[in-house]
Formats: structure tokens, sequence, C-alpha cells
């Protein structure tokens, strides 16, 4: 797709974003100039490049679940705003 044939307000529209004519020109361009770039990405032989699923390595960065100390009862219950039976009470968020 070159950059005449993208449609701007099309995708501003979409997005729900209003944009001005000059905008519009602007963004033509630039998307057009990203396009172009793509488009030389293409051309780049990795064929010797192994597929993947993301460029850095993944691990997992939570920590181990563990019990440990936390606030007491009373201290918990302190600042709620409703309590009964040494509970908090919440409004139902769910029918």
């Amino acid at each position: 797709m070159s950059s005449p044939e993208l449609d701007v307000r099309y995708v501003a529209n979409l997005a729900r974003i209003d944009l001005s004519e000059a905008e519009v020109t602007q963004f033509q361009s630039q998307l057009g100039r990203v396009l172009e770039y793509v488009e030389q990405l293409s051309q780049v032989d990795v064929s010797h490049v192994e597929p993947t699923a993301h460029a850095n390595e993944v691990f997992n960065v939570f920590r181990i679940d563990e019990p440990r100390p936390s606030l007491e009862k009373k201290a918990a219950l302190a600042n709620a705003p409703r309590q009964a039976n040494g509970l908090i009470m919440v409004t139902k968020v769910v029918e």
C-alpha cells in the first residue's frame, strides 16, 4: 500500500480522533514513509534467522508466593469504612 492509498481520515474516524486537514496531510506522509520502510524490511534475507516470538528472553518476574508476616487484623480493619464480625464489608458488584 502506498501513501496515496492510505485513508488517514477513515482510520482516524475508527480511532475516534478528530484531525485537521493539515494533520491528515502530515500523517499521510509519515505513514507513507513507514510503509516504505516496511517494504525495505521485506527485502532483507532472514533465511538464516531462527523464528522467534520475542526479541528478548522472556522469564517470570513474579516473586515466589510464600507466607510472610502481614498486618494484624485490628490494623487491617482500622480504616475499613464498614465492618462486621471482624470482616471488611464491601458493596456487591456482581449480580
